[in-house]
């Protein structure tokens, strides 16, 4: 994977110096490009506890993120106090919030709610690959190939109102946000 991800070529738009904490939103399938590109900032990232989860943890610890296991499926109190934490000590916090078992490209609840807990802004990352492998997992995991030049691109931040209206717009401003960004369609 390090060797793979030493050859892709980065474009950013829209990034900006954003002051953390914040969270970085992503979906699951795009995730790959984007632990590659951020590695060695201490970001802190939510790992599902499931088998797979293990593996990515290890790479990621190996790039100088910071781990926090759970998930909706299994953990997820723990995972969600977890940065929650994170957040609260002043980091950046990355999330797939589609992840990990899905459903592909739908927001949960889980990153906005942290983010409404910590009263901090949600931002919208993605990425647009022209040579990729895609896999024929749930997700449809995108795998940049050799040399690949990727597209990151960046939302405005999102700030997540009080209660259940808050949540419920967070929600669809950032599932707005991601197709954007990923110049997907809903």
């Amino acid at each position: 994977m390090k060797a793979l991800a030493a050859t892709w070529r980065f474009h950013q738009t829209g990034l900006e110096p954003w002051e953390p904490p914040f969270i970085f939103v992503l979906w699951h399938s795009r995730f790959l490009p984007l632990l590659a590109l951020h590695k060695r900032k201490g970001i802190v990232v939510l790992i599902s506890r499931h088998r797979d989860g293990a593996y990515l943890a290890d790479v990621a610890e190996s790039w100088g993120y910071r781990p926090v296991r759970g998930s909706t499926q299994r953990g997820g109190e723990v995972g969600l106090l977890g940065i929650v934490r994170a957040l609260q000590e002043g980091a950046i916090v990355a999330v797939t919030p589609d992840g990990p078992r899905g459903p592909r490209e739908r927001v949960k609840p889980g990153a906005i709610a942290a983010a409404q807990h910590a009263g901090v802004p949600i931002v919208a990352v993605g990425t647009q690959t022209q040579s990729a492998w895609y896999l024929q997992s749930w997700d449809r995991m995108s795998i940049p190939k050799p040399f690949a030049a990727i597209d990151v691109r960046y939302a405005p931040p999102v700030h997540i109102g009080p209660g259940e209206d808050g949540l419920g717009q967070g929600i669809a401003a950032l599932e707005r946000n991601l197709h954007a960004v990923n110049g997907t369609s809903p």
